[in-house]
């Protein structure tokens, strides 16, 4: 089976001590692919050479809403040349989390960066790979205004009324580490409901971890006890579950298959 995790910060200093031995892994895994999202400007160098010397890594770059206190005026059209200089898989991570962030000024200035990039992104012609919680409706509308060529809602949390939303935009909806514990009936419930063609598999490494490392770093070598549960809860075949979210991945995200040996 070839497994796509579609969100891995596999960049960040957590994998700086064992990257090597962590994608080894995952090729013993059958992770053949890794998309690597950006967290702000300051790492898109580390990260665009860091994918350029791995050809499994495919990096998308932002600015992530969590980290505002880290984006500078200059950041959006440093962002606007770097797509067109080494155009990236994706735009991301770029979102909301009104989660995280009460202050109704500060949730706009949020929603003034998220739809600046999801501008840039429609302009590049390229996908986008959503940060959202608490804030799926804001979010919706503004991809309805944007006219993003799709891309993932990344962790999806929201209701299936909401899933349904993000399809209808041409989005497939992120699942990982969180489906593995059997209290998450919401998240087990919603990727039971939906068609697996909306599905695709994440980690978020080094965050939300599978249940069997749990308080542990999380890995993409651990994507398939991800594609496990999602089989569980579907009551279907890991191969199928496995065929359709890569093919979904590669669709999505304009990812092309792996050459023929």
């Amino acid at each position: 089976m070839h497994l796509i995790d579609t969100h891995c910060h596999l960049d960040v200093a957590d994998f700086d001590a064992d990257r090597d031995r962590v994608l080894a892994q995952c090729r013993v895994q059958g992770v053949g692919d890794i998309v690597v999202p950006a967290i702000e400007r300051a790492g898109w160098p580390k990260l665009l050479a860091l994918c350029a010397e791995h050809g499994e890594l495919h990096p998308a770059l932002g600015l992530h809403p969590v980290f505002m206190d880290r984006h500078g005026d200059a950041d959006l059209p440093a962002l606007e040349a770097a797509l067109a200089e080494q155009p990236p898989l994706a735009v991301g991570e770029i979102g909301l989390d009104f989660a995280l962030e009460q202050d109704a000024g500060a949730r706009e200035r949020q929603r003034e960066l998220c739809a600046a990039q999801l501008a840039i992104a429609a302009n590049a012609g390229l996908p986008v790979l959503l940060h959202v919680r608490k804030a799926h409706d804001t979010m919706l509308g503004l991809l309805r205004r944007a006219g993003v060529q799709g891309g993932i809602a990344h962790a999806f949390n929201g209701s299936l009324e909401q899933a349904r939303a993000y399809l209808d935009l041409g989005f497939k909806l992120g699942f990982g580490g969180m489906l593995t514990f059997e209290r998450s009936a919401k998240l087990r419930r919603l990727a039971a409901a939906l068609p697996l063609d909306a599905l695709v598999l994440e980690t978020d490494a080094p965050d939300l971890t599978v249940a069997s490392h749990r308080y542990q770093r999380n890995s993409p070598e651990y994507l398939p006890e991800v594609l496990t549960a999602l089989a569980e809860v579907r009551q279907s075949e890991p191969a199928e579950v496995a065929a359709a979210t890569t093919a979904n991945a590669r669709a999505v995200l304009a990812l092309p298959a792996p050459a023929a040996a």
